[in-house]
């Protein structure tokens, strides 16, 4: 007995013609803004064997991933990430290309969160990643990138960017005499903000400066009074360096987009694994969660050979696309004509709609055997022509607009 053929797996959905016009918009606009920073398009497979994902230095639990074999027994996963695979071709395919690199995508990726229902296993995302340089000004182009991408989505639409540096929280750990199982569960209260559960630990590991320090990581966010109270906490020349150079690159944020809200959280800990420096998240007013994600990896594509500083971020285009379209629903414009052809006659009203189309038009054809059916439904998806084709003439009506 079939019991699963009317449903999508969970986590998955079908996508109707008005989401599908709101995805588009969104790829559009972000492949256009893309192509104009000098970005070249690449595409990865959907099935990647599961070592890319295996590497030490990598945050993809595996029961995270959709897993399957292949015919000769290997396992494969569907594509939970991006950029991991775009470095496996830049190790391999590019590795004599002149750096930087600059490239983008367009494509799903699928990871299944069972802790946490009601998100989704796939996500279809777009991103770049600029490849080959560790320059300040790198950090910059994809930050410019990412707000341009937010300030694209429409006035009606309110937006904010938060930015975070990874190795404050590293440096704190290094420094940390914890077991590793305990400094994945003060990174996983950090990033979670639950700070009594993480004071009740740092307080079982004991009382020095670190773990105060580390009690006070996730409240440090805000605006650019952060490093002000930061200073305060951190007497330490390395973390002292990390904070001016963020305060000069929120400077520098701010001025490229005053009317954006820039927000500095050091309590940014995700994928410690993956990230080694910068790591930035946009928002939109409507959508809970981060709509883009981002930040520096420089140590990702020494896995795969090839030990050259990176950074990127993706946008989560069906996040996207559901904001957009709850505050500027699409507008499915009519099509122009409708020709109904007589029995016979449908070789005519092929070569007329080729015709029309050739000229820019919207032509469907009448699949209706009476003409006031045709005229009906002409009236119910409001097109306002209507071409009748009969062996003994071609004549043209008008179907009149107060009749809708």
């Amino acid at each position: 007995m079939r019991q699963y053929d009317l449903i999508t797996p969970e986590g998955t959905k079908d996508f109707l013609w008005d989401e599908c016009a709101m995805k588009r918009l969104v790829e559009t606009k972000t492949r256009e803004i893309f192509k104009k920073m000098g970005y070249s398009r690449v595409i990865t497979p959907g099935l990647e064997f599961y070592d890319v994902f295996h590497q030490n230095s990598l945050y993809f639990p595996q029961e995270e991933l959709c897993k399957l074999t292949d015919n000769k027994g290997r396992i494969v996963v569907l594509r939970p990430d991006s950029t991991v695979p775009i470095a496996r071709v830049v190790a391999t395919r590019l590795k004599e290309a002149m750096l930087p690199i600059r490239l983008y995508y367009t494509q799903p990726v699928y990871h299944f969160a069972p802790s946490l229902k009601g998100r989704s296993t796939e996500i279809n995302q777009t991103g770049i990643e600029l490849i080959g340089s560790a320059s300040e000004m790198a950090d910059i182009e994809v930050i410019s990138a990412a707000l341009e991408v937010l300030s694209s989505m429409g006035n009606a639409v309110s937006y904010s960017l938060e930015l975070g540096d990874i190795r404050i929280f590293k440096e704190l750990m290094l420094r940390l005499n914890a077991t590793p199982a305990q400094k994945e569960e003060i990174r996983m209260l950090i990033e979670s903000k639950n700070y009594p559960a993480l004071n009740d630990l740092l307080d079982k590991i004991g009382e020095h400066k670190i773990t105060n320090a580390l009690k006070k990581l996730p409240t440090l966010f805000g605006e650019e009074e952060v490093f002000d109270r930061a200073d305060e906490i951190f007497r330490d020349a390395r973390i002292t360096e990390i904070l001016e150079n963020m305060r000069g690159l929120y400077h520098t944020v701010k001025e490229i987009n005053p009317e954006c809200k820039i927000t500095i959280d050091l309590g940014l800990v995700n994928k410690t694994d993956y990230y080694t420096g910068l790591v930035l998240k946009g928002y939109l007013e409507g959508y809970g969660e981060e709509v883009l994600s981002g930040g520096r990896y420089d140590k990702l594509l020494s896995e795969f050979g090839y030990d050259i500083p990176a950074v990127g971020m993706a946008v989560n285009v069906d996040a996207v696309a559901n904001v957009i379209g709850k505050k500027n629903p699409p507008v499915h414009a009519a099509p122009d004509v409708l020709i109904a052809a007589a029995p016979g006659c449908e070789v005519q009203a092929v070569r007329k709609a080729a015709q029309l189309r050739a000229q820019g038009l919207c032509v469907e054809y009448s699949l209706f055997s009476d003409f006031d059916l045709s005229e009906e439904y002409a009236k119910d998806r409001k097109i306002s022509r209507i071409i009748l084709i009969s062996s003994e003439q071609t004549e043209e009506l008008e179907v009149k607009i107060d009749e809708f």
